[in-house]
């Protein structure tokens, strides 16, 4: 939608024409940007709240890089990209002032804004070898508003280390618990925590773990109450959806 359109809507709420929820319904169907190669959905915070995310596997850096350059000019004060590789990093950084981290695969242009939810996520692996997940989760958090506490290496082999950090899950807003193997700490936290828990299953493990399979099913058959599962790997799923619960009744 052009902005003389959207200035037509305005002026028509002004004079009585159009209701304000008739207005907002009009906003929330505009049309996308059609880039040839993609079509932004420029309206996608009005009706979800947050922004169109970049998914950059598979774009290449200059597709990235225009994207990106659309969407901060109309506007978007943060853009969010997931699942890109160094070398296509540096080649949209040349053009772009991005925020990289490079174990996550993600990066962010333009601002990254203050924490406004109503609590903390924390973020907690079993091991490791899940913080490049953990890590996804973390900038996604942040990007979306959310302060985030990360507690790594925490898993059930070594119960001790997880209760170590009582505090911080009994205080949570959502906790995102991510582990490979047998997926068993996602059911640990859940009978400790009293928010949310969010289990991702990671495709770290042997030969039996079938590349995180074992894990996902294991936290499907969690016997903790308040336990729901993303796909495997997803941290950026899993922030995704942490933030929409800290931020409920956020204005």
């Amino acid at each position: 939608m052009e902005a003389d359109e959207i200035k037509k809507i305005l002026q028509d709420v002004s004079c009585g024409k159009v209701t304000v929820d008739a207005a907002l319904t009009l906003l929330k169907a505009a049309p996308f940007k059609d880039m040839g190669f993609a079509k932004i959905d420029t309206h996608r915070a009005l009706r979800q709240g947050n922004a169109e995310v970049i998914y950059g596997a598979g774009k290449t850096s200059e597709q990235i890089t225009k994207i990106v350059a659309r969407m901060l000019a109309d506007g978007q004060k943060t853009v969010l990209i997931t699942r890109l590789n160094k070398n296509a990093a540096e080649i949209v950084q040349q053009n772009i002032p991005i925020f990289y981290n490079e174990e996550a695969r993600t990066a962010i242009a333009g601002k990254i804004p203050e924490p406004n939810g109503r609590g903390k996520i924390v973020i907690a692996t079993a091991g490791t070898s899940d913080i490049p997940v953990a890590e996804e989760a973390a900038v996604t958090a942040h990007a979306l508003g959310n302060e985030t506490v990360c507690l790594y290496d925490v898993g059930v082999s070594g119960l001790h280390r997880l209760l170590a950090h009582t505090d911080d899950i009994m205080t949570a807003s959502v906790i995102i618990a991510i582990a490979g193997m047998e997926g068993a700490l996602a059911s640990v936290i859940g009978g400790l925590a009293s928010c949310p828990v969010i289990a991702v299953p990671t495709s770290v493990g042997y030969g039996t773990s079938f590349g995180g399979i074992s894990a996902l099913l294991s936290m499907l058959n969690s016997c903790a109450s308040g336990v729901s599962v993303v796909n495997i790997d997803n941290g950026f799923g899993a922030a995704y959806l942490a933030s929409m619960i800290n931020h409920i009744g956020v204005n």
